[in-house]
């Protein structure tokens, strides 16, 4: 098997999806590399790496894709302007794409896959079952994201978050607000905490609450009765009513915060506004928030993608892609949840097996043969 790994072209995208060190693993098992020049430039992993490693290098992204039996990006597939194609249109009919689709928002790419007879699997579908944990990209690349934010916040914030006693007086702590105890909130109270910060935490399901306690974080528990967490352990859309008691909840929180970190989101939705112009608006001058939900339609609802705006006073950061600020250990844990994938779905002689039955398979195997067989992207299409 051929696995191909051409360089991202997506606008700020630092990340690569193969690293030289499992290239090295890899090809001890009978997987061949072939790997885009500069593909790992952004990421501090050159060329010569990847050679010594065992790859090959290819001068451009259509020898990649013209020869691989797998391509593996980080980035869904876009249209590449200097090749004057679509990076679906390069793939083989037949031939494999892994990559972040997330086929629930993009459904056009879904079909154009499946119009293309392009076979994909999304690393945001892979299920969240402790077999499948090694393979997880959409949590180790949340991980980092979650980390992330709160020192950007911290960097923009014009005050320290420990609480520091001085010859000239006691200096009060930060009070950092986060939206959301995800993989990436959960990731950003450890390191609030570790800084020093005081951290509250917003969650629509009180499951969470005992993870959020003892990371060291005070949860702000809003009442429900009903469920807020499906079957894979992601939140459920919220229900008007229940947002609306949320955000009348948290209005003294936040308006007190020094930074909020905004993380929520809900698979195949629009991201839940909580963070209101009305909040901000009554936030203390130079406090900060930081939405990482802002690539499918932010928390916040000042913040714009990809931009740093001041609104009232308060700095608004819409971080849509945080991973790709730590490239080079991003690009390892990501190359690490491709490498296991790819051996979980190969035979001992290094050759694709796709089954169909398996779970991991089926939860995570968007198009196949020309159809779009993943149901939930099925019924986004039919909405």
């Amino acid at each position: 098997m051929i696995i191909g790994v051409p360089k991202e072209i997506t606008g700020g995208e630092k990340r690569v999806a193969v690293v030289p060190d499992t290239v090295v693993r890899m090809s001890k098992k009978g997987f061949s590399f072939l790997v885009q020049k500069g593909a790992g430039y952004e990421a501090s992993f050159t060329d010569e790496m990847y050679e010594k490693a065992g790859a090959k290098i290819a001068e451009n992204a259509e020898e990649v894709f013209s020869t691989a039996d797998v391509i593996v990006k980080v980035q869904k597939p876009e249209f590449n302007s200097d090749l004057n194609k679509h990076e679906i249109d390069l793939i083989k009919k037949g031939n494999l794409l892994i990559t972040f689709m997330y086929s629930l928002h993009y459904t056009e790419l879904a079909i154009q896959c499946a119009k293309a007879g392009v076979n994909v699997i999304s690393m945001d579908a892979i299920p969240r079952t402790t077999l499948a944990q090694k393979m997880d990209a959409l949590s180790s690349q949340a991980n980092l994201a979650g980390y992330k934010s709160v020192i950007i916040g911290a960097n923009a914030l014009g005050k320290i978050f420990p609480l520091m006693m001085t010859a000239a007086g006691t200096i009060s702590p930060a009070k950092v607000v986060i939206m959301g105890a995800g993989v990436a909130g959960l990731q950003a109270i450890g390191t609030a905490k570790r800084l020093g910060a005081i951290v509250e935490v917003s969650d629509i399901r009180p499951q969470v609450k005992e993870e959020v306690e003892s990371l060291g974080g005070r949860f702000i528990m809003v009442e429900t009765d009903e469920s807020m967490q499906d079957a894979g352990g992601y939140a459920k859309e919220a229900s008007e009513e229940f947002l609306k008691k949320q955000k009348e909840l948290i209005f003294k929180h936040v308006t007190e915060a020094d930074l909020v970190i905004t993380t929520a989101l809900v698979p195949g939705r629009k991201s839940p506004v909580l963070v209101t112009e009305e909040m901000v608006k009554n936030m203390k001058p130079g406090s900060v928030i930081v939405d990482i939900a802002v690539e499918f339609g932010g928390n916040c609802e000042l913040s714009e993608r990809g931009k740093v705006v001041e609104k009232y006073g308060v700095k608004i950061f819409g971080e849509d892609n945080l991973a790709s600020k730590i490239a080079v250990n991003a690009s390892e844990v990501y190359s690490k949840n491709i490498m296991n994938l790819i051996e979980h779905i190969s035979d001992k002689e290094a050759n694709l097996q796709l089954k169909l039955e398996d779970e991991i398979v089926k939860g995570s195997l968007i198009c196949y043969n020309g159809e779009i067989v993943h149901e939930r992207t099925k019924s986004q299409i039919n909405i």
